[in-house]
């Protein structure tokens, strides 16, 4: 009986002792109320539900042991709805139809920062549409318009660029570097290595680079642009033979959503 109780005592003391995370969401959009929320991320190379609750009265909560410190997504069914790193403290979540966000923990705080910069720079892109109707009325000639945009476009393409590269570098050994980057290159139908992935990696550190999902794209990347270079009907084949490991990831490309920030998903 003593054993018993010891071995009782030693486990309730280890999980005691045990790092957590607890999760506190809302919501004020009427579609996710009384549907079930998944945790998703990516483990043992397939992305895997790591908790689950349901949305009662515009409230939900996820609450669990923590083994390790992750990148995940925030799901309703198979449809992704936002980011959200699990860590050690007390995460809020807040959705409605306009805006949703994770705060409460470092490195959520830090990942929201970035995508609220990052949403200003799409909203940003997305006015100069509206400025060329504008102007079109304003009967300014077609050429000016389409060289001035075209030089505003471009100056907001590269401060996207930037914004993106110096977040995931500055971020190579936490979870949010190579979980941008998985967002980042979510959007492309197959591996590419495009001059921001290259400068990406010329500065990246072994930890980023032995990431499974970095290290599994770059090598896959390389392996069609090898064939691209001598046998281009090779590379389709490639891509669908050997693709990297990735979950249906927010894509670091639009913002306006219920969805992730960073995701072209409709409202509902």
């Amino acid at each position: 009986m003593n054993k018993i109780v010891y071995v009782l005592v030693a486990i309730l003391t280890l999980t005691s002792c045990a790092e957590s995370y607890n999760i506190q969401g809302s919501s004020t959009v009427s579609s996710l109320d009384g549907n079930k929320l998944y945790l998703k991320a990516v483990k043992d190379q397939e992305l895997k539900n790591i908790d689950s609750c349901d949305v009662v009265h515009g409230k939900f909560r996820f609450t669990g042991l923590l083994d390790t410190i992750r990148m995940a997504s925030l799901y309703m069914d198979d449809e992704s709805i936002m980011p959200v790193v699990v860590e050690k403290g007390e995460i809020e979540i807040k959705i409605d139809n306009a805006n949703q966000r994770v705060s409460g923990t470092p490195l959520n705080d830090k990942l929201y920062e970035f995508i609220t910069l990052h949403n200003q720079l799409s909203n940003e892109m997305g006015e100069l549409s509206h400025k060329q109707s504008q102007m079109m009325l304003d009967g300014i000639d077609e050429g000016t318009i389409n060289q001035q945009l075209s030089v505003e476009a471009a100056r907001i393409a590269q401060q996207e660029d930037s914004l993106v590269t110096n977040f995931i570098v500055d971020n190579f050994d936490n979870v949010l570097g190579p979980g941008v980057f998985m967002m980042m290159t979510g959007s492309y139908p197959y591996p590419v290595l495009t001059p921001q992935i290259e400068d990406i990696m010329s500065k990246a550190t072994k930890k980023f680079k032995d990431d499974a999902y970095v290290k599994e794209y770059y090598r896959v990347a390389n392996e069609i642009q090898a064939r691209q270079n001598g046998l281009v009907d090779d590379a389709a084949e490639t891509a669908a033979q050997q693709p990297p490991v990735a979950p249906a990831a927010p894509s670091v490309l639009a913002t306006d959503s219920l969805h992730s920030p960073l995701t072209n998903a409709p409202k509902p």
